[in-house]
């Protein structure tokens, strides 16, 4: 067996000694050190706050700026934080290298460029939603204001951000969608313009003569107060339904949804009484039923 040798009570102490020294000359040193940074970083807090001031200034007057011309309000939140960015970045830089005066201004570029990828692998759908709310912005269509469609999603765009669209629903619920969602889907835009075709279908009795329902159709379509009637009524016979002839009835109204709403209620009005007036029938759904064996017609008490 191997035997170990016994350590001598003042070795052991000298050891615990030489690691306590140890500890404290390098607490002493880190100490040392942070007091001689101080005044680095107390530049540097300093930098960040004249940036902070540099920045909020900054911001107001490209608000100010932007303000005088016709650009969409999406467009002018992207170049405030644009501007607003641009200064954080350089006065970040600038009180790094105040605090490490070894660092250049190329290391600190290099040494992001690496950590951008690092990051942009962690943070993969956060810079997704970033770029895809910059496309957002920069492009011309989905004003703050109109109200889409997206993914069974229909609501009012309240405001654009670089990571998400707040969309008001139209029974009142804000949904936060992400830039991606709305840059990578269809969108449909239903008040990209100021008016719209709407349609309803309309059916009539087959012993009725079709041009004259039409007519009369048409004529209740044109006195309705909201219908565009420069933009032309449509009254095509669509189909043959199981108890009518169906006629597909488009005109022109607002694009709201409330301007669609009230436009098809005042229609549909109006349809009813001009056709109730004229003596055609609109009919209900007819349905025959046929027995293999004959149906007593009265109670069992008479038979």
């Amino acid at each position: 067996m191997t035997q170990q040798t016994p350590v001598a009570p003042d070795e052991s102490f000298d050891r615990t000694v030489n690691t306590i020294a140890t500890l404290q000359d390098q607490l002493v040193g880190m100490g040392e050190g942070l007091i001689r940074a101080l005044p680095n970083l107390a530049i540097a807090l300093f930098i960040l706050f004249i940036t902070w001031i540099i920045a909020k200034f900054a911001a107001k007057i490209a608000d100010g700026l932007t303000g005088k011309t016709e650009i969409r309000p999406s467009l002018k939140n992207l170049i405030d934080t644009v501007v607003k960015l641009a200064i954080w970045i350089v006065g970040l830089m600038v009180a790094l290298i105040v605090v490490m005066p070894g660092m250049t201004p190329a290391s600190l570029i290099a040494g992001l460029g690496i950590g951008a990828v690092a990051i942009g692998f962690a943070f993969q759908d956060i810079f997704e939603n970033f770029l895809a709310g910059v496309l957002i912005m920069l492009r011309e269509k989905m004003r703050i204001g109109d109200v889409i469609e997206c993914e069974g999603i229909i609501g009012k765009v309240e405001h654009i951000t670089l990571r998400e669209t707040y969309v008001r629903k139209l029974s009142g619920e804000v949904t936060l969608v992400p830039n991606s969602m709305l840059f990578k889907n269809p969108v449909e835009i239903l008040t990209d313009e100021t008016e719209r075709r709407h349609e309803v279908v309309a059916g009539v009795s087959y012993d009725t003569d079709l041009d004259h329902a039409a007519e009369v159709i048409r004529k209740a379509v044109e006195g309705v107060d909201n219908v565009l009637t420069d933009k032309g009524i449509d009254v095509f016979a669509s189909e043959f339904a199981d108890s009518s002839v169906n006629f597909n009835v488009r005109w022109w109204a607002g694009s709201k949804p409330r301007d669609m709403h009230e436009s098809r209620d005042r229609v549909v009005r109006a349809i009813k009484r001009a056709l109730d007036d004229a003596g055609i029938e609109i009919p209900f759904p007819y349905i025959t039923h046929t027995f293999k064996e004959r149906v007593p017609l009265g109670s069992a008490s008479e038979s």
